[in-house]
């Protein structure tokens, strides 16, 4: 079977990185699979295999739609402005159209994030039911699609993202946190990137009432974003830059380490649509706290509201 993909993950033209080997192992299943990245700085075309072919668009012109191939799927990973471009192109290729969805349209925040959201959930609305095929990543997902949308479930299927958890539970501390901050009695991990929505602002907020209690407790936030100059003032406004530590992204087995040798793993997110660090985090054998996104429940986290109290109440009774 020949598939045509489109995404906007860059991560895809980095060879070494987890994406690139997803691509990897769903091109061996494939004839080909030939990836369209959008909105990238300049066009630039991979070839990585005989298989998977990669092409970097910073947009379409007249001389792609003239010359794209023959393919038997279309499949996009989201449903909103891709998913509309590769509907369009199966109507002109006659194939069959995929759409998949990683986040969790059906949160309250998604919906009430932004206008770009509520525009995105409109054509997710609009899209869905023309799908042929529709791959969720967690069972949240697919209940909300069947209850709410009523699309039928005999078109959906759920195909979690890969984690190798055999391959996390062999991996050996190489950074142990509590000799690395060796000040703090206690440590919670965050690992995320840092936008809004994954909320870890109600994370700062909570230390407060938290270092009350436990004086030696630290938090360190694995991550980069937009929002990191915000939650850095944060911190500093409640006088917690002693107790907060900002680490920038490491390397997955130094992320690995640190799942291993911390206390407590936590996750405060507006909304998930999986949640590959949750995964990542009982891998390596962690108590979790978060709040009830993706699929946190089903890996057996303490679940907590996204409120200071609860969130402050969830994590002292695991730090126990």
């Amino acid at each position: 079977m020949k598939i045509l993909m489109f995404s906007t993950d860059k991560k895809i033209f980095e060879p070494s990185s987890a994406v690139k080997s997803r691509m990897l192992g769903y091109a061996s299943q494939a004839d080909e699979l030939f990836i369209i990245v959008l909105g990238i700085s300049k066009d630039l075309q991979t070839d990585t295999d005989g298989r998977l072919k990669i092409l970097g668009l910073t947009r379409f012109n007249a001389f792609f739609w003239q010359s794209i191939g023959k393919f038997d799927l279309v499949t996009s990973q989201d449903p909103f402005e891709n998913g509309f471009i590769a509907w369009r192109l199966t109507r002109r290729l006659k194939a069959k159209l995929e759409l998949q969805i990683h986040t969790d349209i059906g949160s309250f925040y998604f919906q009430h994030e932004s206008f770009k959201n509520r525009f995105r959930y409109f054509l997710a609305k609009l899209l869905l039911p023309k799908a042929d095929k529709i791959r969720v990543v967690s069972q949240r997902i697919k209940n909300y699609l069947v209850s709410n949308l009523e699309i039928s479930e005999t078109k959906i299927y759920v195909k979690p993202i890969f984690v190798d958890i055999e391959k996390i539970k062999k991996v050996p501390i190489t950074v142990d946190l509590h000799k690395k901050y060796s000040q703090f009695g206690q440590i919670i991990l965050m690992a995320s990137r840092l936008t809004k929505e994954k909320n870890i602002g109600l994370a700062i907020k909570a230390m407060c009432e938290i270092v009350k209690q436990k004086p030696k407790t630290g938090l360190i936030i694995v991550g980069s974003g937009p929002e990191e100059g915000r939650l850095k003032l944060l911190a500093s406004s409640f006088q917690l830059l002693d107790n907060i530590i900002f680490e920038k992204w490491v390397a997955q087995e130094t992320l690995v380490s640190y799942y291993k040798s911390c206390d407590l793993f936590l996750l405060t997110s507006l909304y998930e649509g999986y949640g590959l660090t949750l995964v990542e985090a009982q891998a390596s054998g962690c108590k979790i706290v978060s709040t009830d996104v993706g699929v946190a429940k089903e890996i057996g986290a303490k679940i907590v509201d996204w409120n200071s109290s609860s969130l402050v109440e969830g994590i002292i009774e695991s730090l126990k």
